[in-house]
């Protein structure tokens, strides 16, 4: 890597590589990616000891180094992009939605996707809302599911703040899906929702025709309560 930073880093994983731990959590998601083998109780540490040490790039370094790490063999590089791309949320600016599309579309997993929907999109649609309808929209349309999932999930902490015409528009577009990770987060959003709301959530069940597996998470929650 050609950035003093990134090959700090690099050095720090490397020490700390764990062939023992890299072959379980390899086969864990599916053989996808690589890993060093630092699990995430010790990557914490290690991210939190390397922030204090060496802080953060400049803002206008950040998209070439997310990219660059994003390029990298094991997911731990990934990992940590994220947390830095969580630190360096309040810079942000308009632009960066090009930047959050192409992390969404580039070794897309649910475990990269779920982080980047609720945790960084979600949070820049609050900060800047008039970009959810050109964003969602192109999102919706394209033919990528994972675009398609964040649209569902960028919601999932809003709580009553939920635009619930969107979230249900939605899921009336994918509700035909046959896609686990499509029906699943549709589930996930209405089980999460169902904690503010569970009138509007059972009654949206009742009349949306959803997928066995999207109406079963919906439900959970509530079914759990007994309420």
């Amino acid at each position: 890597m050609q950035n003093t930073y990134l090959n700090d880093l690099q050095t720090l994983f490397e020490e700390n590589r764990n062939p023992g731990n890299a072959v379980p959590m390899k086969k864990y998601m599916r053989d996808l990616f690589d890993y060093f083998g630092i699990k995430k109780p010790e990557r914490v540490m290690l991210q939190k000891s390397f922030f204090k040490k060496n802080g953060y790039p400049l803002q206008d370094n950040l998209g070439n180094i997310l990219k660059e790490l994003w390029n990298q063999p094991e997911r731990e590089y990934q990992y940590f992009a994220m947390s830095l791309l969580e630190k360096m949320m309040k810079e942000t600016d308009k632009k960066a939605i090009d930047l959050y599309e192409y992390l969404i579309t580039h070794k897309s997993w649910w475990d990269t996707v779920d982080f980047l929907a609720i945790n960084v999109v979600g949070r820049f649609f609050l900060q800047y809302p008039d970009q959810i309808k050109p964003q969602t929209t192109k999102w919706m349309a394209s033919t990528n599911m994972w675009l398609q999932r964040t649209c569902i999930l960028f919601q999932l902490k809003y709580k009553e703040n939920t635009d619930l015409l969107l979230l249900e528009q939605f899921i009336s577009q994918l509700s035909g899906s046959t896609e686990f990770f499509i029906n699943k987060a549709i589930g996930w959003s209405l089980r999460e929702y169902s904690k503010t709301n569970a009138t509007y959530v059972v009654n949206l069940v009742k009349t949306i025709e959803l997928a066995p597996l999207s109406k079963r998470e919906s439900l959970k929650w509530l079914n759990r309560k007994k309420i």
